[in-house]
């Protein structure tokens, strides 16, 4: 039975051939569909790599992985294939989404003052003024 987010089996005859060869120097890796199960599952949650439950393997093997097939391409040539193969047989729609969410900063980091107030002139505050872009030193 899988699992929710797992692999099905014919999703997996589909990206099995295009994953690396199954055994380096220094033994036999663990089976490729639990580690990318358990890729799959630490990308959907966000959980912690060494959160990863016991049923993926080890937390390391799994991330290791993860790195060694980023950095040899094995991702871009899986989402690459994935994305031929489903716009040849029209089942991509390719749409943008926009988050309308707003980032605010801090009211005090609006930016800081070109010259100083008022208050602080007559104060002799050491506020110091800043140049403005078309001004020579000096003046």
């Amino acid at each position: 039975m899988l699992g929710r987010g797992e692999l099905t089996d014919k999703a997996w005859r589909l990206i099995e051939p295009l994953l690396p060869e199954n055994g380096k120097r220094g033994g036999r890796w663990q089976d490729h569909r639990k580690v990318v199960n358990g890729i799959l599952w630490k990308l959907r949650t966000g959980a912690p790599w060494r959160d990863l439950p016991s049923r993926y393997g080890p937390w390391q093997t799994c991330y290791d992985r993860f790195v060694r097939w980023r950095r040899d391409g094995t991702w871009d040539r899986l989402l690459s294939h994935a994305q031929t193969k489903s716009d040849a047989v029209s089942e991509v729609s390719w749409e943008v989404s926009v988050d309308s969410t707003v980032a605010r900063a801090h009211q005090h980091a609006a930016g800081a003052r070109r010259k100083a107030s008022r208050e602080d002139a007559k104060r002799g505050s050491p506020t110091r003024r800043t140049r403005r872009s078309g001004e020579a030193e000096g003046a």
